[in-house]
């Protein structure tokens, strides 16, 4: 049974789901930062999932950073899975900029993290909410 990570349920705000992954929110202010998580249980890896679901992920993750991409004017998508603190398998697609604070080094541990405001966060929810509800599949809020 799929369970969300209690790190991730604590940096992260639900956006809503795809077919097969959730799409969380990170709750940094800093950069546009969402992270898939596929709903399947005992995943650490993307090779452990089926040929079915990996093929369905790398969509879902394709179609996430495509959308972010535009709809935010990013510089560069980095799209990345590491996992050595949150082990259930989770990929990052953040929108980078040239200007941002840690550019052109990686995110990770470059800056505190500064949680949103509450309308700056409805903001956002409401921007990728809309670009997503026309993605077969995805409903807002879980499944």
């Amino acid at each position: 049974m799929f369970e969300l990570h209690l790190q991730l349920q604590a940096d992260c705000v639900v956006v809503g789901d795809f077919e097969l992954c959730r799409v969380l929110l990170l709750n940094d202010c800093q950069y546009p930062w969402f992270v898939l998580v596929p709903r399947r249980a005992d995943m650490r890896e993307v090779f452990q999932l089926s040929d079915e679901d990996r093929a369905q992920f790398h969509r879902e993750s394709d179609c996430l950073a495509s959308l972010l991409c535009t709809a935010f004017s990013a510089d560069k998508m980095n799209v990345a899975a590491l996992g050595n603190m949150v082990p259930q398998l989770h990929v990052h697609h953040i929108v980078r900029y040239r200007t941002d604070a840690a550019w052109p080094a990686p995110v990770w541990g470059k800056m505190p993290a500064v949680p949103y405001e509450a309308d700056a966060l409805a903001q956002v929810l409401s921007k990728v909410r809309s670009l997503l509800s026309g993605v077969q599949g995805f409903v807002e809020g879980d499944r």
